[in-house]
């Protein structure tokens, strides 16, 4: 039974003591099966923009976009994260999602830091209301170009204005921030690494990447392909960045429903 009114549009859920954001695009789940989008280490419900509604109308499918604990107009996270905070959030988080809001025919879509937590729970979980996953820039293992990235970033939120922007989509812009890049230039950091949750994928799989990705090289994309082979579709895109879907939605679009379409729903 879902927690979640659909018909509403957009409201609050509880999830593990938490009161998380939520919209809705589409056919309710009992009508369709649902694309479930997960965000950016600095993403939120309306940092998707205008995509979810393409993909809702191009799909004929429903779209749920939420925003972690820490994110959005989302009850704040408990800081700091811990290395594995992807992990958790795959295991721990997003299972109880699922149940709340009633979905029993699920697409993940990920993008960066929620591509790495579809990857997870797509390789661990062994749900079976799970038909397929998207991820779009994913992260498996850190990569020293990525990492300087991230340190940018945090020269832009202490210095520059970046906090400020990040205010906009953001109760707590320093809650938001803090979890991400903390995590992220941790020392300990430089170590993770979940690139064997991909020999747990049973689920068809699509893996979308900029060329010009600041935050992660193609051996991303590589480490798919060397688990996962033929059983994997990779679509990488020139002229693009970290964010695929903002920066060639029609390509990113054409690539995910044509995928889509391709699954028996």
């Amino acid at each position: 039974m879902s927690k979640i009114d659909w018909n509403a549009k957009t409201g609050f859920f509880q999830v593990n003591g938490k009161a998380l954001e939520f919209a809705t695009w589409g056919p309710e789940p009992d009508r369709a099966a649902t694309i479930l989008l997960l965000h950016e280490g600095l993403g939120a419900v309306g940092l998707w923009r205008d995509f979810p509604a393409a993909l809702a109308a191009q799909t004929g499918l429903g779209v749920l976009a939420y925003s972690r604990a820490g994110y959005g107009r989302s009850d704040p996270a408990e800081l700091p994260r811990p290395v594995n905070y992807m992990t958790n959030e795959a295991l721990d988080v997003l299972p109880v999602v699922l149940d709340q809001a009633g979905l029993e025919r699920a697409i993940l879509l990920g993008h960066s830091d929620g591509a790495t937590i579809a990857a997870i729970y797509a390789g661990l979980a062994n749900d079976p209301r799970l038909s397929a996953a998207i991820l779009m820039a994913p992260h498996f293992f850190t990569e020293e170009p990525g990492l300087q990235a991230i340190s940018k970033a945090c020269t832009a939120f202490e210095t520059g204005d970046l906090r400020t922007k990040l205010g906009k989509y953001h109760a707590d812009p320093d809650n938001a921030f803090r979890g991400w890049n903390d995590a992220w230039l941790n020392p300990d950091f430089r170590d993770w690494n979940v690139e064997s949750v991909l020999d747990g994928v049973s689920v068809p799989l699509l893996a979308i990447q900029g060329v010009d990705d600041e935050y992660g090289t193609l051996a991303q994309m590589d480490a798919i392909s060397n688990r996962l082979g033929d059983a994997a579709r990779i679509v990488v895109l020139k002229d693009c960045g970290h964010a695929p879907h903002l920066e060639q939605p029609a390509a990113t679009l054409a690539a995910t429903t044509s995928f889509i379409a391709g699954l028996e729903h």
